[in-house]
């Protein structure tokens, strides 16, 4: 057997191409996108959610994620999310104790409550989840967004009441000869799953959101079980300066 040194050993792993987390994860988020349905239609209704509860199914420690429609944006882009992280638990790169795992259970939660009460919140939800558990970087520069991604659209200044956002993951952007398209995919109105385009100059904001320590979702158990600025934006007004404050920007 051929014998190294420890200098050659260093230079060859200082040599040798590595791939950022990052860019791990978020090559892995689009292969959670390519792995879901097509259409199923678009729908906010109390039986959409019940779907997306039964689309989670969570037994023995693993979710099980078989999508079906009607959906609505903020349910799609989770369930990517929960798929991604049981595609590294597969891997066996993540482990999660148990109770952080139920933490991530689809139930009633209302707006700020748990994880998925603050994912589906209005405002920045993901993005507040990132930045309070360190799950990844906030940013709201287009220009620095990769594919895979995710990103919450605000299609007016408003946040909080009032607001008219999307919550979707980033695909990339396109220049045609009227301009700049930004390309996502989501659960979109009216056909649900699905790839859409939108010219850039429709997005009044966006923060995106890029998963890069998923082993930080423990940090759940310790954090207060409402965050009161998103649970708040159901009544109350906020900003895009205050949302981003809220997000570490």
């Amino acid at each position: 057997m051929k014998k190294f040194g420890v200098w050659t050993v260093i230079a060859f792993l200082c040599l040798a191409p590595q791939l950022s987390s990052a860019e791990d994860y978020d090559g892995l988020v689009l292969e959670q996108v390519k792995q879901m349905p097509t259409g199923g239609h678009y729908s906010v209704s109390h039986f959409a959610k019940i779907r997306l509860q039964s689309s989670a199914h969570f037994e023995s420690g693993k979710f099980f994620i078989i999508p079906s429609g009607p959906s609505f944006c903020s349910g799609a882009t989770y369930l990517v999310f929960i798929r991604t992280i049981e595609a590294l638990r597969e891997r066996g790169q993540l482990r999660l104790d148990y109770s952080t795992l139920e933490r991530l259970i689809i139930r009633d939660q209302r707006d700020g409550e748990g994880v998925w009460g603050r994912w589906n919140a209005n405002g920045p939800g993901t993005a507040r989840l990132f930045h309070e558990l360190a799950l990844g970087q906030n940013f709201d520069n287009i220009d620095q967004a990769k594919p895979g991604d995710f990103m919450k659209i605000f299609w007016s200044r408003a946040v909080g009441r009032n607001e008219h956002g999307h919550s979707t993951i980033f695909l990339g952007i396109e220049n045609r000869p009227d301009g700049q398209y930004v390309r996502y995919w989501s659960s979109n109105v009216p056909s649900g799953y699905g790839e859409k385009c939108v010219p850039r100059s429709k997005i009044a904001y966006a923060i995106f959101s890029r998963l890069e320590t998923p082993a930080n979702l423990t940090r759940i158990n310790n954090a207060p079980f409402v965050d009161t600025y998103l649970a708040s934006l159901l009544r109350s007004r906020s900003s895009i300066s205050e949302a981003g404050a809220k997000c570490g920007l």
